[in-house]
């Protein structure tokens, strides 16, 4: 790697917003697709999503698709926020969104697998290793490593730990890419993984050393 650290063994890849989509995550893609569809603004939103994510939290079935868990995600939003007609539309926006940034990042996964052993590391639903494997990514990976199952969720240091024990990796052996700076590089940090931070606009990393990628083939720059 640049700047004379050491190459990593492992790559950890946070899902939500990083692999699905460049740096944005779930509720501002959500926000835009209902907006577009003609919710009011307000400030509701947010806390309308978050509800209505929390609530699938360990409520979906270990083999659900990802269609499933984005079309009821997108039911409990509308709901919410008394947009009920525009669910299945929203949905299936998300879905194509998600599906086409996912198939142009499986040649990167791919690559990297050849050098590196790789993990997903998510927040999820309980079903992740049924959404990597439908959506191609079990393919290219050694683990998945889903919240739910795990019992702890991103920053917490555990679901960081349970990745490195599943890769057999220490934290320097290992680089951390995400899209959430409270989660994915405050967790990272704290546990001494090295980070990535995939950025879809302006800011600045949580870090003054860390790495800003905009898409996940910048990555080999970084690995260079």
């Amino acid at each position: 790697m640049k700047g004379g650290a050491a190459r990593p063994r492992a790559v950890l890849l946070d899902f939500g917003g990083t692999l699905d989509a460049d740096g944005i995550a779930w509720k501002d893609r959500f926000q835009r697709l209902f907006a577009a569809a003609g919710a009011p603004d307000g400030n509701g939103f947010d806390r309308a999503f978050y509800d209505a994510d929390d609530a699938l939290v360990g409520a979906i079935a270990q083999e659900a698709t990802f269609s499933e868990v984005v079309g009821r995600l997108s039911a409990a939003v509308a709901r919410r926020i008394g947009l009920r007609e525009e669910a299945g539309l929203v949905a299936a926006r998300f879905l194509g969104d998600a599906r086409a940034c996912l198939g142009r990042n499986l040649p990167v996964l791919a690559r990297l697998h050849e050098r590196y052993r790789l993990a997903v590391v998510s927040n999820f639903y309980g079903n992740l290793a049924a959404v990597c494997a439908e959506t191609g990514l079990s393919a290219h990976l050694d683990a998945a490593i889903d919240s739910v199952v795990v019992g702890a969720e991103k920053p917490d240091r555990r679901i960081f730990d349970a990745a490195l024990d599943a890769l057999g990796v220490a934290p320097e052996e290992a680089l951390f890419v995400g899209d959430s700076l409270p989660r994915d590089m405050a967790g990272a940090r704290a546990v001494g993984i090295p980070h990535v931070w995939l950025r879809p606009g302006e800011g600045s990393a949580c870090c003054p050393e860390d790495a800003v990628i905009a898409s996940l083939p910048e990555l080999g720059r970084v690995l260079a």
